[in-house]
Protein backbone atom coordinates (compact mmCIF):
# COMPACT_ATOMS: atom_id res chain seq x y z
CA UNK A 1 0.00 0.00 0.00
CA UNK A 2 2.83 2.40 0.81
CA UNK A 3 4.15 1.66 -2.66
CA UNK A 4 0.93 2.93 -4.26
CA UNK A 5 0.98 6.08 -2.14
CA UNK A 6 4.56 6.74 -3.15
CA UNK A 7 3.61 6.31 -6.81
CA UNK A 8 0.84 8.90 -6.51
CA UNK A 9 3.14 11.33 -4.71
CA UNK A 10 5.51 11.28 -7.67
CA UNK A 11 2.70 12.51 -9.92
CA UNK A 12 2.74 16.04 -8.49
CA UNK A 13 6.17 16.63 -9.98
CA UNK A 14 5.01 15.27 -13.34
CA UNK A 15 2.04 17.61 -13.83
CA UNK A 16 1.58 18.63 -17.42
CA UNK A 17 1.42 22.31 -18.34
CA UNK A 18 -2.16 23.50 -18.46
CA UNK A 19 -3.30 26.89 -19.62
CA UNK A 20 -5.74 28.28 -17.08
CA UNK A 21 -7.88 31.16 -18.24
CA UNK A 22 -9.19 33.02 -15.24
CA UNK A 23 -12.48 34.44 -16.42
CA UNK A 24 -13.30 37.80 -14.86
CA UNK A 25 -16.92 36.79 -14.49
CA UNK A 26 -16.07 33.88 -12.17
CA UNK A 27 -16.15 34.77 -8.47
CA UNK A 28 -13.93 32.19 -6.80
CA UNK A 29 -15.08 30.94 -3.40
CA UNK A 30 -12.42 28.27 -2.95
CA UNK A 31 -9.22 27.40 -4.78
CA UNK A 32 -7.17 24.75 -3.04
CA UNK A 33 -4.14 25.50 -5.24
CA UNK A 34 -3.89 28.99 -3.73
CA UNK A 35 -3.39 27.67 -0.21
CA UNK A 36 0.20 27.77 1.01
CA UNK A 37 -0.55 26.23 4.40
CA UNK A 38 -2.23 22.94 5.12
CA UNK A 39 -5.82 22.72 3.94
CA UNK A 40 -6.83 20.94 7.11
CA UNK A 41 -9.94 19.32 5.71
CA UNK A 42 -11.69 16.63 7.73
CA UNK A 43 -10.80 13.06 6.75
CA UNK A 44 -12.26 9.91 8.23
CA UNK A 45 -11.48 7.21 8.90
CA UNK A 46 -7.92 8.21 9.69
CA UNK A 47 -6.43 5.69 7.25
CA UNK A 48 -8.41 7.12 4.32
CA UNK A 49 -7.72 10.43 2.55
CA UNK A 50 -4.27 11.85 3.24
CA UNK A 51 -3.05 15.42 2.71
CA UNK A 52 0.32 15.71 0.97
CA UNK A 53 2.51 18.45 -0.49
CA UNK A 54 3.37 18.72 -4.17
CA UNK A 55 4.13 21.23 -6.90
CA UNK A 56 2.06 22.36 -9.83
CA UNK A 57 3.12 22.79 -13.47
CA UNK A 58 4.93 26.02 -12.50
CA UNK A 59 6.68 24.30 -9.62
CA UNK A 60 4.56 26.24 -7.18
CA UNK A 61 3.89 24.35 -3.93
CA UNK A 62 0.34 23.03 -3.62
CA UNK A 63 -1.60 20.94 -1.11
CA UNK A 64 -3.47 17.88 -2.35
CA UNK A 65 -5.33 14.83 -1.04
CA UNK A 66 -4.94 11.22 -2.09
CA UNK A 67 -6.32 7.80 -1.20
CA UNK A 68 -5.39 4.39 -2.54
CA UNK A 69 -6.82 1.62 -0.35
CA UNK A 70 -7.49 -0.64 -3.31
CA UNK A 71 -6.34 -3.83 -1.65
CA UNK A 72 -9.10 -3.82 0.95
CA UNK A 73 -12.80 -4.27 0.06
CA UNK A 74 -15.78 -2.21 1.23
CA UNK A 75 -14.02 1.14 1.41
CA UNK A 76 -15.93 4.21 2.63
CA UNK A 77 -13.45 7.04 3.02
CA UNK A 78 -14.78 10.59 3.43
CA UNK A 79 -13.07 13.94 2.91
CA UNK A 80 -14.94 17.10 3.95
CA UNK A 81 -13.88 20.64 3.02
CA UNK A 82 -14.14 23.62 5.31
CA UNK A 83 -17.29 25.75 5.28
CA UNK A 84 -17.65 27.72 2.04
CA UNK A 85 -19.52 31.04 2.14
CA UNK A 86 -21.48 31.36 -1.10
CA UNK A 87 -21.53 35.21 -1.05
CA UNK A 88 -24.92 35.43 -2.72
CA UNK A 89 -24.07 33.01 -5.51
CA UNK A 90 -27.13 31.12 -6.72
CA UNK A 91 -25.57 28.63 -9.10
CA UNK A 92 -22.32 27.18 -7.76
CA UNK A 93 -19.73 25.51 -10.00
CA UNK A 94 -17.25 22.92 -8.70
CA UNK A 95 -14.16 22.25 -10.80
CA UNK A 96 -12.14 19.16 -9.88
CA UNK A 97 -8.71 18.23 -11.16
CA UNK A 98 -7.63 14.71 -10.32
CA UNK A 99 -5.72 11.64 -11.40
CA UNK A 100 -7.02 8.08 -11.14
CA UNK A 101 -5.18 4.77 -11.39
CA UNK A 102 -6.35 2.16 -13.89
CA UNK A 103 -7.47 -0.84 -11.84
CA UNK A 104 -6.29 -3.22 -14.56
CA UNK A 105 -2.75 -1.99 -14.02
CA UNK A 106 -2.81 -3.08 -10.37
CA UNK A 107 -2.47 -6.86 -9.94
CA UNK A 108 -4.70 -8.73 -7.52
CA UNK A 109 -7.37 -6.05 -6.97
CA UNK A 110 -10.04 -7.03 -9.49
CA UNK A 111 -12.82 -7.15 -6.92
CA UNK A 112 -11.95 -4.31 -4.57
CA UNK A 113 -10.58 -1.59 -6.90
CA UNK A 114 -12.92 1.12 -8.21
CA UNK A 115 -12.41 3.86 -10.80
CA UNK A 116 -14.93 6.40 -9.53
CA UNK A 117 -15.61 8.51 -6.44
CA UNK A 118 -18.63 10.50 -5.26
CA UNK A 119 -19.05 14.27 -4.92
CA UNK A 120 -21.54 15.52 -2.30
CA UNK A 121 -22.55 18.75 -0.52
CA UNK A 122 -24.33 19.88 2.64
CA UNK A 123 -25.89 23.32 3.07
CA UNK A 124 -25.58 25.18 6.36
CA UNK A 125 -25.57 28.67 7.83
CA UNK A 126 -22.38 27.99 9.78
CA UNK A 127 -19.35 25.72 9.89
CA UNK A 128 -20.39 22.18 10.77
CA UNK A 129 -17.00 21.54 12.35
CA UNK A 130 -14.88 18.45 12.01
CA UNK A 131 -17.63 15.97 12.80
CA UNK A 132 -18.99 14.68 9.51
CA UNK A 133 -22.44 13.14 9.36
CA UNK A 134 -23.12 11.31 6.14
CA UNK A 135 -26.87 11.83 6.40
CA UNK A 136 -26.41 15.60 6.11
CA UNK A 137 -25.04 15.28 2.59
CA UNK A 138 -26.76 15.24 -0.79
CA UNK A 139 -25.06 13.59 -3.71
CA UNK A 140 -24.08 15.78 -6.65
CA UNK A 141 -22.64 13.13 -8.96
CA UNK A 142 -20.40 10.11 -9.36
CA UNK A 143 -17.09 11.29 -10.81
CA UNK A 144 -15.26 9.11 -13.32
CA UNK A 145 -11.98 9.74 -15.11
CA UNK A 146 -11.78 10.24 -18.85
CA UNK A 147 -8.21 8.98 -18.66
CA UNK A 148 -6.60 6.81 -16.03
CA UNK A 149 -2.88 6.26 -15.62
CA UNK A 150 -0.93 3.01 -15.51
CA UNK A 151 2.44 1.87 -14.29
CA UNK A 152 3.72 2.38 -17.82
CA UNK A 153 2.67 6.04 -17.78
CA UNK A 154 4.76 6.56 -14.70
CA UNK A 155 7.74 5.00 -16.41
CA UNK A 156 7.31 7.33 -19.40
CA UNK A 157 6.74 10.32 -17.10
CA UNK A 158 3.25 10.90 -18.50
CA UNK A 159 0.60 12.64 -16.48
CA UNK A 160 -3.09 12.15 -17.23
CA UNK A 161 -4.90 14.94 -15.47
CA UNK A 162 -8.69 14.92 -15.55
CA UNK A 163 -10.88 18.01 -15.17
CA UNK A 164 -14.56 17.71 -14.32
CA UNK A 165 -17.05 20.50 -13.57
CA UNK A 166 -20.30 20.00 -11.71
CA UNK A 167 -22.84 22.50 -10.41
CA UNK A 168 -25.39 22.94 -7.66
CA UNK A 169 -28.20 25.48 -7.57
CA UNK A 170 -31.14 26.92 -5.69
CA UNK A 171 -29.14 27.19 -2.47
CA UNK A 172 -30.98 28.62 0.52
CA UNK A 173 -28.37 28.69 3.27
CA UNK A 174 -25.43 31.06 3.68
CA UNK A 175 -22.87 28.43 2.74
CA UNK A 176 -22.05 24.76 2.36
CA UNK A 177 -19.48 21.99 2.76
CA UNK A 178 -18.28 19.70 -0.03
CA UNK A 179 -17.43 16.06 0.54
CA UNK A 180 -15.59 13.42 -1.48
CA UNK A 181 -16.46 9.79 -0.86
CA UNK A 182 -13.98 7.13 -1.90
CA UNK A 183 -15.33 3.59 -2.29
CA UNK A 184 -12.08 1.90 -3.27
CA UNK A 185 -10.29 3.95 -5.94
CA UNK A 186 -6.67 4.98 -6.26
CA UNK A 187 -7.28 8.70 -6.74
CA UNK A 188 -5.56 12.01 -6.04
CA UNK A 189 -7.34 15.37 -5.88
CA UNK A 190 -4.93 17.83 -7.46
CA UNK A 191 -7.18 20.87 -7.04
CA UNK A 192 -10.68 21.89 -6.04
CA UNK A 193 -12.00 25.21 -7.31
CA UNK A 194 -15.46 26.51 -6.37
CA UNK A 195 -16.98 29.60 -7.99
CA UNK A 196 -20.15 31.26 -9.22
CA UNK A 197 -20.74 33.41 -12.28
CA UNK A 198 -21.85 36.99 -12.55
CA UNK A 199 -22.33 39.57 -15.26
CA UNK A 200 -19.58 42.13 -14.85
CA UNK A 201 -20.33 45.83 -14.62
CA UNK A 202 -20.41 47.34 -18.09
CA UNK A 203 -21.44 50.45 -20.03
CA UNK A 204 -23.87 49.96 -22.89
CA UNK A 205 -25.76 52.66 -24.80
CA UNK A 206 -24.45 55.29 -22.34
CA UNK A 207 -25.93 53.38 -19.39
CA UNK A 208 -24.01 51.72 -16.54
CA UNK A 209 -25.07 48.21 -15.55
CA UNK A 210 -23.73 46.95 -12.18
CA UNK A 211 -22.24 43.56 -11.33
CA UNK A 212 -25.14 41.11 -11.32
CA UNK A 213 -25.16 37.56 -9.93
CA UNK A 214 -26.46 34.98 -12.40
CA UNK A 215 -29.59 33.07 -11.44
CA UNK A 216 -29.58 29.37 -10.60
CA UNK A 217 -31.95 28.26 -13.36
CA UNK A 218 -30.13 27.83 -16.65
CA UNK A 219 -32.89 29.43 -18.72
CA UNK A 220 -33.52 32.37 -16.38
CA UNK A 221 -32.60 35.90 -17.44
CA UNK A 222 -32.26 38.62 -14.82
CA UNK A 223 -33.52 41.99 -16.05
CA UNK A 224 -31.30 44.86 -14.90
CA UNK A 225 -32.02 48.58 -15.29
CA UNK A 226 -29.09 50.77 -16.23
CA UNK A 227 -28.11 54.17 -14.82
CA UNK A 228 -27.24 56.92 -17.27
CA UNK A 229 -23.59 58.04 -17.35
CA UNK A 230 -22.69 61.57 -16.26
CA UNK A 231 -24.12 64.38 -18.39
CA UNK A 232 -26.70 62.15 -20.01
CA UNK A 233 -30.41 61.55 -19.51
CA UNK A 234 -32.74 58.63 -19.92
CA UNK A 235 -34.96 58.22 -22.92
CA UNK A 236 -38.36 58.20 -21.23
CA UNK A 237 -39.88 56.20 -24.07
CA UNK A 238 -37.26 53.46 -23.79
CA UNK A 239 -35.21 53.34 -20.54
CA UNK A 240 -31.96 51.30 -20.70
CA UNK A 241 -32.24 47.63 -19.70
CA UNK A 242 -30.19 44.46 -20.19
CA UNK A 243 -30.52 40.82 -19.15
CA UNK A 244 -27.94 38.77 -17.25
CA UNK A 245 -27.90 35.11 -18.32
CA UNK A 246 -27.16 32.11 -16.13
CA UNK A 247 -23.73 31.91 -17.79
CA UNK A 248 -22.82 35.41 -16.65
CA UNK A 249 -23.27 37.08 -20.03
CA UNK A 250 -25.16 40.26 -20.82
CA UNK A 251 -27.91 39.76 -23.38
CA UNK A 252 -30.73 41.65 -25.11
CA UNK A 253 -29.88 45.36 -24.62
CA UNK A 254 -33.01 47.52 -24.72
CA UNK A 255 -33.33 51.31 -24.62
CA UNK A 256 -30.62 53.90 -24.15
CA UNK A 257 -29.52 57.18 -22.61
CA UNK A 258 -28.76 60.33 -24.61
CA UNK A 259 -26.15 62.99 -23.97
CA UNK A 260 -27.63 66.13 -22.43
CA UNK A 261 -27.63 69.55 -24.10
CA UNK A 262 -24.05 70.80 -24.43
CA UNK A 263 -22.59 67.28 -24.60
CA UNK A 264 -21.99 64.71 -27.31
CA UNK A 265 -21.20 61.00 -27.18
CA UNK A 266 -17.58 59.95 -26.82
CA UNK A 267 -16.16 56.57 -25.79
CA UNK A 268 -18.89 55.24 -23.49
CA UNK A 269 -19.28 58.73 -22.05
CA UNK A 270 -20.67 62.18 -22.81
CA UNK A 271 -18.08 64.87 -23.55
CA UNK A 272 -18.60 68.63 -23.46
CA UNK A 273 -18.97 70.44 -26.77
CA UNK A 274 -15.65 72.22 -27.49
CA UNK A 275 -15.52 76.04 -27.72
CA UNK A 276 -16.98 77.30 -30.97
CA UNK A 277 -19.65 74.58 -31.03
CA UNK A 278 -23.00 73.99 -29.36
CA UNK A 279 -25.76 71.44 -28.84
CA UNK A 280 -29.14 72.65 -27.67
CA UNK A 281 -31.00 69.36 -27.06
CA UNK A 282 -30.45 65.76 -26.00
CA UNK A 283 -32.29 64.74 -29.14
CA UNK A 284 -29.35 65.95 -31.22
CA UNK A 285 -26.54 63.46 -31.70
CA UNK A 286 -23.55 65.80 -32.03
CA UNK A 287 -22.30 69.33 -31.47
CA UNK A 288 -22.59 71.88 -34.30
CA UNK A 289 -20.33 74.79 -35.26
CA UNK A 290 -21.61 78.22 -34.31
CA UNK A 291 -23.51 80.06 -37.09
CA UNK A 292 -21.99 83.17 -38.68
CA UNK A 293 -21.46 86.19 -36.41
CA UNK A 294 -21.98 84.14 -33.22
CA UNK A 295 -19.66 82.52 -30.68
CA UNK A 296 -19.43 79.97 -27.86
CA UNK A 297 -16.39 80.66 -25.72
CA UNK A 298 -17.01 78.01 -23.05
CA UNK A 299 -17.14 74.22 -23.22
CA UNK A 300 -20.56 72.61 -23.01
CA UNK A 301 -22.48 75.46 -24.65
CA UNK A 302 -26.14 74.87 -25.43
CA UNK A 303 -26.26 77.79 -27.90
CA UNK A 304 -24.01 80.40 -29.49
CA UNK A 305 -24.44 84.07 -28.52
CA UNK A 306 -24.34 86.84 -31.11
CA UNK A 307 -21.20 88.91 -31.44
CA UNK A 308 -21.26 92.61 -30.55
CA UNK A 309 -23.73 94.72 -32.61
CA UNK A 310 -25.38 91.55 -33.96
CA UNK A 311 -28.72 90.00 -33.08
CA UNK A 312 -31.36 87.38 -33.77
CA UNK A 313 -35.07 88.01 -33.65
CA UNK A 314 -37.14 86.09 -31.08
CA UNK A 315 -38.45 83.97 -33.94
CA UNK A 316 -34.98 82.97 -35.18
CA UNK A 317 -33.73 79.50 -34.12
CA UNK A 318 -30.17 79.22 -32.69
CA UNK A 319 -28.99 77.76 -35.99
CA UNK A 320 -29.66 81.06 -37.85
CA UNK A 321 -26.66 83.43 -38.34
CA UNK A 322 -26.71 86.67 -36.39
CA UNK A 323 -27.24 89.96 -38.32
CA UNK A 324 -26.29 93.58 -37.69
CA UNK A 325 -28.69 95.77 -35.72
CA UNK A 326 -30.36 98.67 -37.62
CA UNK A 327 -28.18 101.27 -35.89
CA UNK A 328 -25.09 99.20 -36.58
CA UNK A 329 -26.09 98.93 -40.21
CA UNK A 330 -26.38 102.73 -40.52
CA UNK A 331 -23.01 103.15 -38.82
CA UNK A 332 -21.60 100.55 -41.12
CA UNK A 333 -23.05 102.21 -44.22
CA UNK A 334 -21.87 105.63 -43.05
CA UNK A 335 -18.40 104.25 -42.75
CA UNK A 336 -18.67 102.75 -46.22
CA UNK A 337 -19.84 106.14 -47.56
CA UNK A 338 -16.90 107.90 -45.96
CA UNK A 339 -14.53 105.37 -47.43
CA UNK A 340 -16.17 105.76 -50.84
CA UNK A 341 -15.79 109.55 -50.72
CA UNK A 342 -12.13 109.19 -49.84
CA UNK A 343 -11.70 106.76 -52.71
CA UNK A 344 -13.48 109.07 -55.16
CA UNK A 345 -11.42 112.08 -54.10
CA UNK A 346 -8.29 110.05 -54.52
CA UNK A 347 -9.35 108.99 -58.02
CA UNK A 348 -10.35 112.60 -58.91
CA UNK A 349 -6.92 113.82 -57.97
CA UNK A 350 -5.24 111.16 -60.09
CA UNK A 351 -7.47 112.05 -63.07
CA UNK A 352 -6.79 115.79 -62.80
CA UNK A 353 -3.08 115.11 -62.63
CA UNK A 354 -3.36 113.28 -65.94
CA UNK A 355 -5.14 116.34 -67.47
CA UNK A 356 -8.55 114.78 -67.77
CA UNK A 357 -11.49 117.12 -67.19
CA UNK A 358 -13.99 115.81 -64.73
CA UNK A 359 -16.36 118.73 -65.28
CA UNK A 360 -16.78 118.86 -61.58
CA UNK A 361 -19.82 116.90 -62.53
CA UNK A 362 -19.73 113.64 -60.63
CA UNK A 363 -22.13 114.01 -57.79
CA UNK A 364 -22.30 111.59 -54.86
CA UNK A 365 -25.87 111.25 -53.63
CA UNK A 366 -26.20 109.55 -50.22
CA UNK A 367 -29.46 107.71 -49.71
CA UNK A 368 -30.65 107.64 -46.11
CA UNK A 369 -32.07 104.15 -46.40
CA UNK A 370 -28.94 102.54 -45.07
CA UNK A 371 -29.29 100.05 -47.89
CA UNK A 372 -27.01 101.39 -50.63
CA UNK A 373 -25.03 104.33 -51.94
CA UNK A 374 -25.96 105.59 -55.36
CA UNK A 375 -23.68 107.36 -57.82
CA UNK A 376 -25.04 109.78 -60.46
CA UNK A 377 -23.41 111.88 -63.16
CA UNK A 378 -24.39 115.20 -64.71
CA UNK A 379 -23.48 116.60 -68.13
CA UNK A 380 -22.73 114.89 -71.40
CA UNK A 381 -18.94 115.04 -71.04
CA UNK A 382 -18.84 113.91 -67.45
CA UNK A 383 -16.62 110.91 -66.62
CA UNK A 384 -17.92 108.44 -64.02
CA UNK A 385 -15.26 108.23 -61.34
CA UNK A 386 -16.72 104.90 -60.25
CA UNK A 387 -15.58 103.33 -63.48
CA UNK A 388 -11.97 104.50 -63.19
Amino acid sequence: MEQFKAIISVLWILLLNRNEECSAEEVVLLNSKESQAELGWTSYPSNGWEEISGVDEKYKPIRTYQVCNVMEPSQNNWLQTGWIWRQGGQRIFIELQFTLRDCNSIPGVSGSCKETFNLLYAESDWDLGRVTREDRYSKIDTIAADESFTQGDLGERKMKLNTEVREIGHLNRKGFHLAFQDVGACVALVSVRVYYKRCLSTVQNLAVFPDTVAEAAFSTLVEVRGSCVNNSEVDTDSPPRMHCSAEGEWLVPIGKCSCSAGYEEGHSSCEACPPGTYKMSSRQQECFSCPANSKAEEEGSVLCVCEDDHFRTPLDPPSVPCTLTLMSRCHHREREREMSIMTLNDRRQRIEKRGVLSCGGCILIPVCSCSSLLMATRGPRCISLQSL
